[in-house]
């Protein structure tokens, strides 16, 4: 094998690998002669067929394969020489594949950007802030109240008061579509209620100003993307009997509260809220905390990117923007959105601190355990009710999904690591310091 450096600027490296006919034909005879103790052919024993006799038979078929793991294996020597690391899968093309017949020596040229060296960081000098809010009585009451209101309770109204909007109406209800009762159509003693827009739009509408003991008749029309499709833009008629007016109270905050929400009793209530908001301030914390030091490292290095990362990555964000921004849209080709200069910059940051976790992720032997990546998908299942196994199974037969929910955990990981060493001192704060250093990361992000 003979290799010439064609072109070296930068992090591009370019290379003309040669790969001679002699040592290709010694890989399909290598092949055969593995292959051999198995074949069996008419006229010979089991593993005699002569490797001549099978290169004539066989040698055209494997030529294929050999091509490939030859030039497989020149790759992987080059690098192993080198030192070099991609930073993509490098460009591999035969120069003479139109004009190479068998005999001919294999003409390969591969181009790529090689991985840059990472300077050495003295982490130990990076101080940072870290931001602590204490858990108010006031946040835990608010937090009740909060609760209270939203597992409201209905009482009667009076007999003549009329069903405003978040009332509950208790009612039975026959409807009708081109005067035939229909599937589903119907219910007795159904709590609705409105303003909720459970029901067809324009149901509930028609039930405010409603009293007990009254007749109603309320017309609608079914959605164009209705569920039923035999239902689907059709006009329907509902005769509704009102059997009860409820105005919504909110429950009390006491024992019977906490029961609701799996507590034993109120203080035993208060305690989860507590620990829940504890968990809370911790995690906005963290998120502040390591953005600081992602800005902190951002600053300490600065070393030549791979163009070809920063141009995927800025392909990625473009896209995704775009997606956000245009949701409904369908088939937009990528190439065909336009990367704005600040799509790149925050592409160039992107791949700069990639580069750098990663480094520092190998230098400290940070591992994600198999463990590690199934909790996260089974978290990330649980986002798909009702499916959540063929989700998960789903995830697990692909290789592409598990290193996405890998990089993440490495990413804390390191991260948690970095932070060990880093000088960070508390900070105390108010709740609605934190919250609103939060709405400025949120912001920053977006």
């Amino acid at each position: 094998m003979q290799v010439t450096e064609t072109l070296n600027e930068g992090l591009k490296r370019g290379y003309s690998i040669i790969i001679s006919a002699n040592e290709l034909n010694e890989t399909v005879e290598q092949k055969l002669r593995e292959a051999q103790p198995e074949v069996e052919m008419k006229g010979f024993r089991k593993g005699k067929v002569p490797i001549p006799l099978l290169k004539k038979q066989f040698g055209q078929r494997l030529m294929g394969e050999a091509m490939q793991e030859s030039i497989d294996g020149a790759m992987t020597k080059h690098f192993e020489d080198s030192g070099d690391r991609p930073a993509m899968q490098p460009d591999v093309k035969m120069a003479n594949g139109e004009e190479w017949k068998p005999g001919d020596d294999i003409s390969i040229e591969m181009a790529y950007d090689a991985l840059p060296e990472i300077p050495d960081l003295d982490l130990k000098s990076i101080k940072l802030e870290k931001m602590v809010a204490k858990i108010e009585k006031s946040a835990v009451n608010e937090a009740l109240t909060n609760l209270a209101e939203s597992s409201k309770d209905f009482e009667e109204r009076g007999k003549t008061s009329k069903s405003k909007d978040g009332d509950q109406v208790v009612l039975d209800f026959v409807g009708k579509v081109d005067g035939e009762i229909f599937e589903g159509g119907s219910a007795e003693d159904y709590p609705l209620v409105l303003g909720s827009n459970s029901f067809i739009p324009g149901f509930e509408e028609q039930l405010l100003g409603s009293k007990l003991d009254q007749e109603i008749e309320v017309s609608v029309t079914f959605p164009e993307e209705y569920g039923n499709a035999d239902l689907a833009s059709k006009s329907a008629v509902f005769k509704c009997k009102i059997k009860a007016v409820k105005k919504p109270v909110s429950a009390k905050i006491d024992d019977a509260l906490a029961k609701k929400f799996g507590a034993e009793n109120l203080d035993g209530l208060k305690k989860q809220i507590s620990e829940r908001l504890e968990a809370e301030y911790e995690g906005a914390a963290r998120s502040l905390v390591k953005r600081k030091l992602l800005d902190t490292l951002d600053g300490m290095v600065d070393f030549s990117l791979p163009p070809s990362l920063v141009e995927a990555e800025g392909k990625q964000i473009a896209n995704q923007l775009w997606q956000e921004d245009n949701p409904d849209a369908k088939d937009q080709d990528p190439d065909k959105i336009d990367i704005t200069k600040e799509h790149t910059d925050l592409a160039t940051r992107r791949v700069r601190l990639g580069l750098l976790l990663a480094d520092l992720g190998q230098k400290a032997n940070v591992e994600v355990s198999e463990q590690e990546i199934t909790q996260a998908m089974m978290q990330q299942a649980r986002q798909y009710p009702g499916q959540e196994r063929e989700f998960f199974e789903f995830m697990q037969k692909n290789e592409q999904m598990k290193q996405q929910m890998r990089a993440p955990i490495f990413e804390d990981k390191v991260v948690d690591y970095v932070l060990e060493l880093a000088d960070v001192s508390d900070k105390q704060v108010k709740k609605d310091d934190l919250q609103k250093a939060i709405e400025e990361l949120e912001k920053a992000n977006t």
